[in-house]
């Protein structure tokens, strides 16, 4: 366990196992990176971690960048058929499922028109959190943003992300941001500079043994807070999130 902080407030994920890796969970208004590849379930986890705090009375909103919100919600309720009063929740307006899209196709490579889809998206995502007065959010996923700064100047997409975090935390969230990791495994993972901006990094690896798929989630880094430095398998039940931690209670 790396040292840090214990008695600073905290948001809790809900998921036993995560919190007990987290101290007790993640430390208020931070914002933390989820990464990972295709399947690994990062979608799911930060719907969970909004779903829990939802059931506390804390407003929790999911935007999607990619995926239509009612999709987003009929796979959430596909994978987590426990999770029986998701639709109960949303209507009393304490989680909420929305997107902020703009389509790939109508972005040009022009700084200009970079930085002004990416003020859309920003902007849609601040009215969207005051508009219920969220606390917990999550953005999934940061990827389409990366792919479209691909196409034009990797500066101004490095711009937009600390726009983006600077916008969350004057607006006193704690936020879940997905994105896609070219490999799966933990030897072949390349962290882009962008990813040590962010408060916390949170990778989810999967790798084949004897023709069985094994995934392992790792907390690489967590600001005001000391943190397990193990790797943690975890699978992904319709009850939820199961992190199987070798760390002691100590919180």
């Amino acid at each position: 366990m790396a040292n840090g902080n214990t008695n600073t407030e905290r948001v809790a994920t809900g998921i036993s196992g995560l919190d007990l890796m987290l101290t007790g969970g993640i430390p208020a208004t931070n914002q933390v990176l989820v990464a990972g590849g295709p399947g690994a379930g990062k979608t799911m986890l930060c719907f969970e971690v909004l779903y829990h705090n939802a059931k506390q009375g804390i407003p929790s909103l999911f935007v999607t960048l990619e995926e239509d919100p009612q999709d987003v919600l009929k796979n959430v309720k596909s994978a987590f058929t426990d999770f029986t009063d998701i639709d109960e929740l949303v209507e009393k307006k304490a989680l909420k499922v929305t997107s902020s899209f703009v389509p790939v196709g109508s972005i040009g490579s022009d700084q200009l028109e970079l930085i002004s889809a990416f003020q859309k998206i920003v902007s849609s995502i601040e009215g969207s959190i005051n508009e219920m007065h969220a606390k917990c959010v999550a953005i999934d996923s940061l990827s389409l943003l990366k792919l479209v700064s691909t196409e034009g100047d990797a500066l101004t997409y490095r711009r937009a992300l600390l726009g983006l975090m600077a916008s969350l935390r004057k607006l006193n969230v704690t936020a879940l941001l997905t994105i896609e990791m070219k490999s799966l495994e933990r030897k072949d993972i390349e962290f882009s500079q962008e990813f040590f901006i962010f408060d916390g990094i949170l990778v989810m690896y999967q790798s084949e043994s004897q023709e069985k798929r094994t995934l392992n989630l790792e907390v690489v880094k967590m600001r005001r807070t000391g943190h397990s430095l193990s790797f943690a398998p975890y699978e992904i039940t319709s009850k939820g999130f199961r992190v199987f931690t070798v760390e002691q209670d100590s919180y």
